[in-house]
């Protein structure tokens, strides 16, 4: 019996969501339409046990459970906790927006849940087939939000380009697995990275894999030129969903990436490090100058979305302890901000009226002082303006990048922020300088402005003092390299 709770103790807080989620779908379904706050508080509640589970058993060594298939290590748990903040800041911002648009069902808290889950799971893979696992309930859970909207044809439009280059993305991804698996026999990331440090003479067939994982792991994460869907659905989904999709998976995604290629593929660095730098350039160069005609604000975040991938892949493709670490605080760094921008939109929505075009943002600073203000800051930190945090977390990317002597690129990505500044300016010069279309007066609920306003000022804090985040960041790598 103690054998059995040892195994799956490093688990506890997956199964504790997991008997959560179960039970919030049962008694939403019993409630009904009239007592949704249930499900709501039930969520919230169901996110603070997972992250108390978690601080609780805060792992300071790397721990396998489940035989070998799962780990529990520092990057897990810093990175789960920062899951859970992520995704509860999303069901507050949210609340309001689905209430008006008749989304406010128990169906939106479960499928968070479930992707949370996938998520949880993601970040504590140790194993080909887990990493899978969570890859595909957390995709298979933003499918199905994204078309939560059915009386929508925007939405089901995008829902279905979402699982159709999903499921051609998967696809890939398991091709390339496959592969691997063919040249080193095993699943285990640790046996195989240490099956192919010893050297293998399958050379041929591991390139080919590495190129359908790389292939997959970049339209995971919208890197160029597996970007199609990010626009789309950004753009077609409901705004609470395109928060969701923005800003946790990213969480997730910078996991599987390291993971896979940071601890499985280590050794092949020099076999994928040209893939990403092609990928991180072209990601910089469609995403910032795409973004520069867009007039909706949700598809000119997409497209600044693909541009900061871009980013984060300078610091993975550097390959060293410090590389990681620059691209896990760039990552939460993004999250943060990708926050604050969308959920400024879902603020200034109301009903019948999404605030999703660049015009809807004229004047905001007559409106709300305030709110211009927060989204100033925001805009700031996503174009690299010292001293939001934004321009520390691209420093630090490109510091690992020169490291490794690829200074060439580290110039290109200055040159290609220049560009992006363009359109975050763009923004701040509506609110500040043009006359408001639209003088409704915002009322956003309480706690959302309230968290709002900590989200905003968080990007100006951990600009002035980046050192701790960064610290956290470095230490969950060193733990884990």
């Amino acid at each position: 019996m103690s054998d059995f709770l040892t195994q799956f103790a490093p688990a506890l807080p997956e199964i504790f969501v997991l008997v959560m989620v179960s039970l919030i779908l049962l008694i939403d379904a019993a409630l009904g339409d009239s007592k949704r706050y249930v499900a709501y508080v039930l969520s919230l509640a169901t996110i603070a046990g997972a992250a108390f589970l978690t601080a609780r058993d805060f792992s300071t060594m790397p721990v396998l459970a489940l035989g070998g298939l799962f780990i529990d290590d520092p990057l897990s748990d810093v990175l789960k906790l920062f899951l859970y903040l992520t995704v509860a800041v999303v069901l507050v911002y949210s609340r309001d927006y689905l209430r008006q648009r008749g989304l406010y069902k128990g169906e939106f808290f479960v499928l968070a849940l479930f992707a949370l889950l996938g998520m949880m799971v993601m970040v504590s893979a140790s194993h080909f087939l887990t990493l899978y696992l969570g890859l595909e309930l957390l995709s298979l859970s933003l499918y199905a939000m994204v078309a939560l909207q059915r009386d929508s044809s925007i939405a089901t439009e995008a829902a279905m380009k979402y699982f159709v280059l999903g499921a051609l993305a998967s696809g890939m991804l398991l091709y390339g697995m496959s592969m691997v698996y063919g040249v080193t026999g095993s699943l285990a990331l640790a046996d195989m990275a240490q099956i192919l440090s010893d050297g293998t003479d399958l050379r041929i067939p591991l390139v080919f894999g590495i190129v359908f994982i790389v292939s997959g792991l970049a339209f995971k994460l919208g890197a160029v030129p597996f970007h199609m869907w990010v626009p789309d659905v950004y753009h077609g989904a409901p705004t609470a969903m395109t928060l969701f999709i923005g800003s946790a998976p990213k969480i997730a995604a910078f996991a599987f990436v390291f993971r896979i290629l940071g601890q499985g593929l280590e050794s092949q660095v020099a076999e994928w490090r040209d893939m990403l730098v092609i990928l991180a350039v072209l990601s910089m160069a469609v995403g910032n100058i795409a973004a520069i005609a867009q007039t909706n604000l949700k598809r000119m975040l997409a497209y600044s979305t693909i541009s900061h991938m871009g980013f984060m892949l300078l610091g993975i493709l550097a390959g060293s302890q410090n590389g990681y670490g620059s691209a896990m605080f760039y990552v939460l760094v993004y999250a943060l901000m990708s926050l604050g921008g969308f959920g400024m939109i879902l603020l200034l929505s109301r009903a019948g009226f999404e605030a999703d075009k660049l015009d809807d943002f004229k004047g905001l600073n007559r409106r709300s002082p305030w709110l211009a203000f927060l989204m100033l800051l925001l805009m700031f930190s996503m174009a690299g303006i010292p001293p939001t945090v934004g321009f520390y977390a691209k420093l630090a990317v490109l510091q690992a990048v020169v490291e490794i002597g690829y200074v060439w690129l580290a110039v290109a990505a200055v040159l290609f922020s220049l560009i992006g500044a363009f359109y975050y300016l763009r923004i701040v010069k509506l609110m500040y300088f043009d006359t408001p279309h639209d003088t409704t007066p915002i009322a956003p609920c309480v706690d959302s402005r309230v968290i709002m306003s900590a989200n905003g000022l968080a990007v100006l804090a951990l600009g002035i003092l980046p050192q701790p985040l960064m610290a956290v960041c470095m230490y969950a790598i060193g733990a884990s390299f």
